[in-house]
Parts: structure tokens; C-alpha cells; sequence
């Protein structure tokens, strides 16, 4: 059975999904809380809702964790939208940077990532149910 377009572009949003909970999840946990999962998650969740948005708009899938290179591409097929690229490039440190030794996340970290990915997120999943 062959997907279709929306098919596609649910899968890629019910995985963005995923990650959303498992942040918000980890965020909140009473006992040992996974702070650097909360910003590699809310990473993983923008990088999925653009890269949906790029299905949506028949646009190649770029293989690159880079928010900024995705949102370029992304903006370029809504004119009007503008992501805060300080925002996006931070998410895409935190793809990388928690994941290896030598830094770990703190609360307020996981905060701002996860702040960050509810920020963008507010912005990026209307656009699926515009025409």
C-alpha cells in the first residue's frame, strides 16, 4: 500500500508529536527528570513539523538537523512567515550538544528549549489546516 501525501505528512507530524510529549514529559517528572532529552525533544519536534511542512509544499527532504536551513526553506513557500533564528539555531545546538559528554543540561535550560519548541510549535501547526 502506497502513502499518500497527507499520509506522509501525518506521520511526520504524529512524530513530532512524540517528541513534544516525551520533552514536556521529562520536563515535569518529579523524580530524576532527563533535562538534556527536554532540549534534544524540543529540538526533534521543530525539525519534524518543518520538515512536514516541506512534504506539505512537495519540496525535497533535506538531511540536515540545521532549524535555520529548514525554516529558509520553509519561509520560502509561505511569504510572510518568519522564524526567530535565534531561537531555531539555539534548538539546533541542542540537537548535538547534550547528546555527548561535556555538557549537561540544567532546569532552566530544558525550560528555555522547551519554551522554545511551544513558541514555534504555536506558529508552525496551524499552517497544516490553512489551504
Amino acid at each position: 500500500m502506497s502513502q499518500t501525501l497527507d499520509d506522509i505528512v501525518n506521520e511526520w507530524l504524529d512524530k513530532a508529536d512524540g517528541d513534544f510529549r516525551t520533552a514536556k514529559r521529562e520536563l515535569i517528572a518529579d523524580e530524576e527528570p532527563n533535562y538534556d532529552a527536554v532540549c534534544f525533544h524540543s529540538q526533534q519536534c521543530i525539525e519534524k513539523l518543518l520538515k512536514a511542512l516541506l512534504v506539505k509544499c512537495r519540496q525535497p527532504n533535506l538531511k540536515t538537523h540545521d532549524l535555520a536551513i529548514l525554516a529558509d526553506k520553509v519561509e520560502a513557500n509561505y511569504p510572510g512567515l518568519a522564524l526567530d533564528r535565534l531561537h531555531l539555531n539555539l534548538l539546533t545546538s541542542y540537537a548535538t550538544q547534550y547528546r555527548y559528554p561535556g555538557y549537561t543540561a540544567d532546569v532552566d535550560d530544558a525550560s528555555d528549549a522547551y519554551d522554545m519548541c511551544c513558541n514555534i510549535q504555536s506558529i508552525l501547526l496551524p499552517m497544516f489546516y490553512k489551504e
